[in-house]
């Protein structure tokens, strides 16, 4: 475990040299720790990623088309000369016109020097102008397959994201601000930073983006009152103490995905979905997942949903006293929710009033940039990789979650962590962020060949699990599926085939936001808005035509809708007090083991 790094502020008069040498002293602590390390690493495999072949077909296509490419030079040539004509004028006092601005949504150029100095001005021009005609080059190449060009692009805009100007001390107005400010003591501050992320990665680069001890799990987050109430090898399940005298017949069973921890939707009061449930006067379940390790290596797909979902139904039936339980599914979740609704269809298990999927893929087809993560090479490799340890570490599968958001979740922290040479802020949802858990070889395997690769849960009978072949069009329950405009992880218009699978009454919501902060997102808020749509057209373009939009959170709607399968009101049920005895209190013990702090 890294020791942490006490980090000093510059006193009055301290000599800049001295500073040098302190920024000396850690620069040659971090490139000797990386050197000892390396040599007891096992060697990388070459290009696991398989990005060089993407690149050489690339090259290759190119070349074979001389006259496009030297177009493509002439014009980029032809643009940075009227940006040096541009900023001539501005420096000579004369009208400049600007020729590239940053998307509305990047941040990254936000600080003033970046329009009001010249100099920051066209740096930012510059490096805006290039980093499109590099895109739209590779991009727009002839005769790449649909693998190689989603590949290309995905790699080509991390490569130009890194280059940013605002990633480098000497071209960051906001860094060489505060090195002036602080004699240089920001640059000390972000090497010790470094040095103590590179000790807690073991030779790899662990980017913090909050401290570990910010939150306390049961304490700042998840902190909403209940018992657990079953358990087995997979999951706990906890039920949630009321706080009305009245709720509903019909429990809520929530299914979150085992990728992360439950308390996404229980960070904070403010922002707990499970805590606004209950104070709605539902009856709230929820499966906490086991973070598991080599002993669980052989665990299927198969025992995730018969000991997962399935179990909790019939352990949450009991607990409630009832015969049947309104489901929301998350994420891959919702995607394990989806699989145990059609194996208990065809079983004759009528046990689930409705279904609710938040930002849930059944049909991966076009599963967005994560399918770059998803070839037979990478898919290989790590099977290789979980074959000897029996399963995927949880940071592993977090890194790849920020590459897909790499100016938010990787650069910002770089230039704060490390250029500026702060602590990072103590946000709950990168604290849950990084609570990532640890997946199943076997499970993850199938999960990724069958799922991503083979799409095997769209087609009728393609997946095979305790003795039933998966047909989603057996699903004939209600079905509410809440999906996000701008959600990197499970894209909405992917999602939306869904609609076009159950055989139940559908309703299809789109929030605005993110995977996270559109699910996430109370009344109280007041942030975002949501669309909906009656009609379930073939295509999501066409339900975007003609959806109507309404401003705040979408919690509200989606609680008018499950009421309608929830019964009428009972009692208030206390955790522990039905037929299944309290274990402990929630929120148990299986959400406290960290991946990262073994």
């Amino acid at each position: 475990m890294a020791t942490k790094t006490e980090h000093t502020s510059s006193p009055d008069g301290e000599e800049p040299t001295a500073t040098i040498e302190k920024i000396v002293e850690q620069s040659q602590r971090i490139v000797t720790d990386f050197i000892v390390r390396q040599g007891d690493a096992k060697a990388l495999e070459y290009d696991p990623l398989n990005i060089g072949s993407a690149f050489s077909d690339i090259t290759r296509r190119m070349m074979a088309d001389p006259a496009r490419l030297a177009r493509a030079q002439v014009d980029l040539w032809n643009s940075h000369v009227g940006l040096w004509q541009q900023t001539a004028n501005r420096m000579m006092g004369q009208e400049a016109k600007t020729l590239a601005e940053p998307d509305e949504d990047d941040n990254r150029f936000s600080d003033a020097a970046w329009q009001e100095h010249p100099v920051f001005d066209y740096i930012k021009q510059s490096y805006l102008l290039t980093s499109k005609w590099v895109i739209d080059t590779v991009c727009e190449t002839d005769g790449m397959d649909d693998e190689t060009a989603r590949k290309a692009g995905f790699y080509t805009r991390q490569f130009v994201d890194a280059m940013a100007p605002t990633n480098f001390a000497l071209t960051n107005p906001q860094v060489l601000q505060e090195t002036i400010d602080t004699q240089g003591q920001n640059l000390v501050n972000g090497l010790s930073n470094l040095l103590e992320d590179l000790e807690r990665g073991k030779g790899q680069l662990a980017i913090k983006h909050v401290e570990p001890d910010a939150f306390e799990i049961g304490k700042t987050v998840a902190t909403t009152p209940g018992k657990v109430v079953f358990q087995n090898e997979l999951f706990q399940l906890l039920q949630f103490a009321p706080s009305t005298d009245k709720v509903r017949k019909t429990p809520l069973l929530i299914v979150p995905p085992w990728i992360n921890k439950y308390y996404i939707l229980d960070l904070r009061e403010k922002n707990s979905f499970i805590k606004w449930a209950v104070d709605q006067g539902h009856t709230v379940f929820i499966v906490s997942w086991v973070n598991p390790d080599e002993k669980l290596a052989l665990k299927t797909f198969e025992d995730y949903m018969l000991d997962g979902p399935v179990a909790a139904i019939g352990a949450a039936c009991q607990a409630a006293g009832t015969d049947k339980v309104n489901v929301i599914g998350y994420c891959i979740g919702g995607t394990m929710t989806a699989v145990a609704l059609a194996y208990m269809s065809e079983k004759g298990d009528d046990r689930v009033a409705s279904a609710t999927f938040f930002t849930t893929l059944v049909d991966f087809e076009e599963p967005g940039e994560l399918g770059v993560f998803i070839d037979e090479e990478q898919i290989s490799s790590l099977e290789e990789k979980m074959g000897e340890r029996g399963y995927l570490e949880g940071s592993e599968m977090a890194t790849t979650f920020s590459m897909l958001r790499a100016n938010d979740l990787i650069w910002t922290f770089v230039i704060n962590n490390y250029l500026m040479g702060k602590e990072p802020f103590p946000f709950d949802l990168l604290f849950w962020n990084a609570d990532a858990t640890r997946m199943p070889a076997m499970m993850h395997s199938y999960y990724l060949r069958k799922m991503y690769q083979a799409n095997a849960l769209v087609q009728p009978g393609g997946l095979e699990l305790g003795g039933v072949k998966i047909d989603l069009r057996k699903i004939k329950v209600p079905v509410y599926i809440l999906s996000t405009k701008e959600d990197h992880i499970a894209p909405w218009k992917s999602t939306y085939a869904a609609t076009q699978l159950y055989n139940g009454n559908t309703t299809f919501v789109l929030a605005s936001s993110g995977h996270i902060a559109g699910v996430v997102n109370p009344p109280v808020s007041d942030r975002y808005s949501y669309r909906t749509n009656t009609k379930k057209p073939d295509t999501p373009d066409a339900w975007l035509d003609s959806a109507k939009e309404h401003p705040g959170s979408w919690w509200p709607h989606w609680d008018k809708w499950v009421n309608k399968h929830s019964g009428g009101q009972i009692a208030a049920r206390q955790p522990g007090k039905g037929k299944l005895r309290a274990i402990e209190d929630a929120p148990g013990s299986y959400v406290m083991v960290r991946s990262d702090k073994d």
